[in-house]
């Protein structure tokens, strides 16, 4: 090639790096199809109206919507002094740094340097005698590097990094309202079992006075000693749920404490009861593709899928050629007096192409291997969305089935109240056994718990339903 068509190259090349801005070599993302985007005309199965789900805001505050002030002050000492949120936030600025590397390997890199040489010199001399020569430079450098990128390598490598801190953020966010749904499961678990401890101290209390109506009774040869076994046995059985519910009350106040940074066991007064839980508003669960953009965890897999497409690019890429343009300016002199003396200049300017010919399909293999984690990526993301859907589904069916169990429980606990006031005055006339009144104080203690049980479990299929309808939602009917 002569030295005309040389310089064709060079311009050309130099013209594509500074107008052209070169290519980009592999596939670009494309959002995976998923279950939730075969059909945007249909709603959620267990979805009771159907509503705008545009109308749907990001995922905010929506511990709030529970009305309780106990749960918003612990979340706000969770989000504060959490430690795996800590480390998340870590993660985070990592990504930050490791796409502020990238950003800066597709600028121009400059370099300066400074030298003293100071060198000896030794041989023989004609005479036949040793002679020693020694010699001072100073010289200094300003260097110039820049990859043009001609194929978009470093591009794609950029772009990667930009979706691995949008996935590490989106990662973060999953986990701030991960760690805020185990604060509310914590305190609504610690107000139901201190609920239960009350519940159970009052029927210790109840199957104390019985016991000591029916020793009065015996001692006037009304009953039997079955009668007072039978409710010392009663009695008995109410007190010994009282060391399971105080070590359920304990461990949960100890998981409480790690959530929030503190050590556990740390004294902590919080309230007894939870208040009813106010109304669900209606759900807007309009398409289940509204999911897509609002839950961070699916951001979050998306966005590794985005990554990995990137990189496909980036492994593409290096099966092509690099161009380097390099170039320094410097000065050298004899003495430190004239290191800037014009006549000791000195420069260069390279244009390095290079281009990897056989590498015993190296290259081609860490191509397939980027396609490969494409596909595990994208498989990772369908199943995250059905999962997400399944969420969904699930929560619905809970908190409608929750909401009739309870609906239910309170007329069995009604009418188990009837019986055991009933019971007690024919146990007082003599027109009742002891077996009646006790059977009827043991059902009425369970239906009261298995009330409270149901209320705190309502509670978490809420929480189940803010996260897996990815935070809040505003009130807006459509006509259908």
């Amino acid at each position: 090639m002569n030295r005309i068509q040389w310089s064709t190259v060079v311009v050309l090349l130099c013209w594509m790096v500074l107008w052209g801005g070169g290519c980009n070599v592999g596939p670009d993302f494309v959002r995976p199809e998923t279950p939730a985007d075969r059909d945007i005309s249909e709603q959620f199965i267990n979805s009771p109206e159907f509503y705008d789900p545009n109308a749907m805001i990001e995922m905010g505050p929506w511990w709030q919507g529970f009305g309780d002030p106990v749960i918003a002050d612990l979340v706000r000492e969770a989000l504060k002094n959490n430690y795996n949120l800590k480390a998340a936030a870590a993660r985070v600025i990592e990504s930050e740094a490791l796409l502020a590397g990238s950003r800066g390997g597709r600028l121009p890199s400059v370099s300066y340097g400074g030298n003293r040489n100071r060198s000896k010199s030794s041989f023989n001399s004609p005479f036949g005698s040793r002679t020693s020569f020694y010699s001072t430079s100073y010289g200094q450098d300003l260097s110039i590097s820049y990859i043009t990128d001609i194929f978009g390598r470093l591009r794609r490598s950029q772009r990667a990094a930009e979706a691995d801190l949008f996935a590490s953020e989106a990662t973060r966010q999953a986990l701030v309202h991960a760690i805020i749904a185990q604060v509310v499961r914590a305190r609504v678990q610690i107000a139901t079992t201190r609920k239960m401890l009350t519940i159970t101290q009052a029927d210790i209390e109840s199957q104390q006075d019985t016991l000591d109506i029916t020793e009065r009774r015996y001692s006037e040869g009304l009953v039997s000693s079955l009668d007072v076994y039978q409710a010392r046995e009663n009695l008995a059985s109410a007190q010994s749920a009282m060391p399971s519910l105080e070590q359920q009350l304990q461990l949960a106040q100890h998981g409480l404490d790690v959530l929030l940074g503190k050590r556990p066991g740390a004294p902590r007064a919080l309230p007894e009861t939870l208040s009813d839980l106010p109304d669900l508003r209606p759900v807007p669960l309009g398409v289940p593709a509204g999911l897509l953009d609002r839950r961070p965890d699916i951001r979050a897999a998306e966005l590794k899928v985005n990554a990995a497409t990137e990189r496909v690019g980036v492994s593409i890429a290096a099966m092509y050629p690099d161009l380097t343009l390099s170039g320094s300016l410097g000065y050298r002199a004899d003495s430190f007096e004239d290191i800037f003396a014009p006549e000791g200049q000195v420069y260069s300017a390279i244009i390095a192409l290079a281009a990897p010919i056989f590498t015993g399909g190296q290259l081609s293999a860490q191509v397939d291997a980027a396609k490969a984690r494409v596909e595990q990526a994208a498989a990772n993301y369908a199943e995250t969305v059905l999962v997400a859907m399944r969420e969904v589904e699930d929560a619905l069916v809970k908190g409608k089935k929750l909401q009739e169990r309870i609906a239910l429980l309170e007329n069995r606990l009604t009418e188990a109240d009837r019986a055991q006031k009933q019971a007690e005055g024919r146990y007082l006339q003599g027109l009742e056994k002891i077996l009646v009144v006790l059977n009827t104080e043991r059902r009425r203690r369970l239906a009261q718990n298995e009330l409270t049980l149901a209320k705190g479990d309502l509670w978490g299929a809420r929480v189940e339903l803010y996260l897996a309808l990815g935070g809040q939602w505003e009130e807006v009917k459509v006509n259908k």
